[in-house]
């Protein structure tokens, strides 16, 4: 422990950490063959008092954040009312440091819906989702199955960048989520295909990783409580990188085919 550290200091330390008593030099439990009566020390109140509140600025600040998505998406009756609310929410850092807020795009009336994560840098200087190398191989892996932007919606769970392609937050990725499920409800679809780990936990509230949660159908409940089908598959920027995994993704898209032809 730090020596420049005072009395309080060290208090304050453990009383952060739960502890408010302390029973001496002999552990409580320990059989030392002597039985040795010690009395409860309370720690001074004024450490106490010092104590930092459990919900922290930020905490509560990501709390107000997420009500305000959820209340303002409740009052929304359109996309074009939900892309204007959107584009005005200031709840979210990741806007002030983002170029574009970046929309879904596609066919509205779809019936089959895309999820991705969050846009890169490419989509966030054009302002759609999914039109950089990601963008260019999954419009090649929609053709390979007869399908294209005219017949599916494509959106993110975040609509704006996180700064340099990084992992969102979990307060990041709660405060957006709101959104997406407002698209969801508004276009209906009978699929969605989930693409990559992170917008499949979100989307499903689980932490499973992808390659336990791909090649099998699962659900979704919109907030009427009516059912979507949901496939989870890789991320294109994944499969960029890691070419071997391509057969399996194709193996999904076979999946979503058969699907809607039934």
């Amino acid at each position: 422990m730090n020596e420049d550290l005072n009395i309080r200091d060290i208090l304050e330390w453990y009383l952060t950490a739960g502890v408010d008593e302390t029973f001496g030099e002999v552990p409580f439990g320990l059989d030392t063959g002597t039985k040795t009566e010690t009395t409860p020390v309370k720690a001074p109140a004024a450490a106490a008092a010092a104590v930092r509140p459990a919900t922290t600025e930020l905490a509560q600040a990501t709390v107000n954040a997420c009500k305000s998505a959820r209340d303002l998406c409740a009052e929304v009756t359109s996309l074009d009312e939900l892309r204007k609310m959107v584009e005005n929410f200031d709840g979210c850092a990741l806007k002030m440091t983002a170029n574009k807020t970046v929309f879904g795009g596609g066919n509205p009336e779809a019936k089959i819906m895309f999820v991705g994560e969050a846009p890169g840098a490419d989509e966030d200087r054009i302002g759609q989702p999914f039109v950089g190398r990601s963008g260019h191989l999954l419009d090649k892996m929609l053709q390979a199955v007869g399908l294209d932007r005219t017949k599916v919606y494509i959106t993110n769970v975040l609509p704006w960048r996180p700064p340099g392609n990084r992992t969102p937050t979990d307060g990041e990725i709660a405060v957006c989520l709101p959104f997406l499920k407002r698209q969801i409800d508004l276009i209906n679809p009978e699929v969605i295909i989930v693409l990559g780990g992170s917008a499949a936990n979100a989307l499903l509230e689980n932490m499973e990783p992808i390659s336990r949660l791909r090649g099998k159908w699962l659900e979704y409940k919109k907030s009427d409580g009516g059912i979507v089908n949901v496939l989870a598959s890789f991320h294109p920027a994944y499969l960029l990188r890691n070419s071997a995994q391509k057969a399996k993704a194709w193996s999904d898209f076979m999946r979503l085919c058969q699907k809607i032809m039934q």
